[in-house]
């Protein structure tokens, strides 16, 4: 009789192996209330709602009750409510949730709310309290009583009218991993990096301050509809062997080329430089009517506004009719703090003629 061994060996191919892992998604979002004191009145249950947001595979909303979620008066004071909603369609199974709900003084310091006073959060903090359940049943979560609305507009957290809120979610996710033969796919990105670096196939030159760029037409058209009716449309040009770009920097175009390519809007060298180069791109990619990366360069323009990049930011905005951005510029204008320094130099002076031009 045959002798059956007791285990089997790691090593054979019919042995399998299976884990499960659990993990702590974070994610933070921060909205700012422009005329705190103007939502004074709003009705006890009703709230203001940040944008939606994303964190471990669950859209998350901030709600701030002015007035308070429910009717509580304390001394003939009203208490502001705040809670974390998921906007989710809907919770098959529980969510496990650590939170942190944190109000931003104006030197940026985070206060969270504790044994009824506000206490600076260390800058170290790596927790976040919890967890919590949330469910069909109850999708939110956060202060139904977080302070007195007579605290909040006396405190630090009230400057210029504005209140602004830090919601730091952590989301448990348990993944799965089992005995399955994973298949990497071809990477694209890297691929058409590749073709456009090698000029392999390539059907159309492009020469931009004497320099001379090749690339592949039918990857162009995809991409662009000028140039899709440049080259295949009805009214398609003669000559598109070899394309002279007038009124363009050679690298702007080379970036340009790159997002097309590699779908990625590519590395610039200094901070400086990058917001005049991304403010270039801008043009060309409306130029060319690549709307993915217009928006994406309006979005990084917007997220690094300073006094330096200002006055071409906004003549940007209202030429290429970028509302993101030409917001967001005066937003930064009416801000005072944003000004101190530059208001009794001549460049200065130089640059509020060149805003009212651009509002004109």
């Amino acid at each position: 009789m045959a002798k059956v061994d007791s285990f089997t060996d790691p090593e054979e191919p019919n042995s399998t192996r299976s884990i499960s892992k659990t993990a702590l998604i974070k994610g933070s979002h921060t909205f700012e209330i422009q005329g705190f004191s103007l939502t004074k009145g709003m009705g006890v249950g009703k709230y203001i709602s940040s944008d939606t947001f994303c964190v471990g595979g669950h859209m998350w909303q901030i709600q701030f009750y002015p007035d308070g979620k429910k009717k509580y008066e304390s001394g003939g004071d009203i208490n502001v409510s705040l809670d974390i909603a998921v906007v989710s369609k809907k919770c098959e199974e529980d969510i496990r949730v650590w939170l942190l709900l944190v109000l931003l003084d104006e030197s940026g310091n985070k206060w969270q709310r504790f044994n009824g006073r506000f206490k600076m959060e260390p800058k170290d903090t790596r927790c976040l309290p919890g967890p919590y359940a949330i469910h069909d049943s109850k999708r939110t979560i956060g202060y139904e009583y977080f302070c007195k609305r007579s605290e909040l507009e006396a405190s630090q957290f009230i400057k210029d009218d504005y209140l602004t809120i830090q919601c730091n979610v952590g989301v448990v996710k348990t993944s799965m991993y089992g005995p399955k033969t994973l298949v990497q796919l071809s990477d694209l990105r890297q691929s058409y990096k590749q073709l456009l670096e090698s000029r392999e196939g390539s059907d159309v030159s492009f020469e931009v301050e004497g320099e001379t760029f090749y690339a592949h037409k039918i990857i162009l058209s995809t991409m662009s509809p000028v140039f899709n009716a440049q080259f295949f449309g009805p009214l398609k040009e003669e000559n598109t062997q070899c394309i002279k770009i007038e009124e363009m920097q050679a690298p702007v175009f080379k970036a340009l080329l790159h997002f097309i390519y590699c779908d990625v809007i590519p590395d610039f060298d200094s901070k400086c430089g990058a917001t005049i180069m991304t403010q270039h791109l801008l043009a060309a990619a409306d130029r060319y009517g690549i709307q993915t990366l217009r928006s994406l360069c309006e979005l990084r323009l917007c997220k690094n506004i300073d006094i330096n990049s200002l006055v071409s930011s906004l003549a940007l905005a209202e030429q290429h009719g970028c509302f993101q951005l030409k917001s967001r510029c005066l937003e930064f204008i009416g801000r005072p703090k944003n000004l101190e320094g530059n208001i009794n130099s001549l460049p200065y002076i130089c640059k509020v003629e060149t805003f009212v031009a651009c509002l004109a």
